[in-house]
């Protein structure tokens, strides 16, 4: 079984930037990030293919989040730029155990491998 630990998570000022990694004791294929803020439903952000040729993103957060991999650490990295109070959330990587790519990556429900989170504040 495939662990996976996020990272990067912490308090910042609202405009700030953050690094998030997602990081994998093995092999993992199509992997997304996914969050959480209290009272509310877990939310698609991004997802990234076996090979980091193609990606989705909610658009939400189109144009202020992207999402890279680096296949050799076996990692899987969410780039957040231009951070608002209402990106305060719990962050989640998941991730496929077989190579099929689609839409259906957006389901955080129908992902193999799941992490444990990490604690995004955005001060205003």
């Amino acid at each position: 079984q495939v662990q996976l630990v996020e990272s990067g998570g912490g308090l910042v000022q609202a405009g700030g930037s953050l690094r998030l990694s997602c990081a994998a004791s093995g092999r993992t294929f199509g992997t997304g990030w996914f969050r959480q803020a209290p009272g509310k439903e877990r939310e698609f952000l991004l997802a990234i293919s076996p090979s980091g040729a193609n990606t989705y993103s909610a658009d939400s957060v189109k144009g202020r989040f992207t999402i890279s991999r680096d296949n050799a650490k076996n990692a899987v990295y969410l780039q957040m730029n231009g951070l608002k109070p209402e990106d305060t959330a719990v962050y989640y990587c998941a991730a496929r155990s077989i190579p099929d790519w689609g839409p259906s990556i957006m389901n955080y429900y129908g992902m193999n491998y799941f992490g444990k989170g990490t604690l995004v504040t955005v001060s205003s």
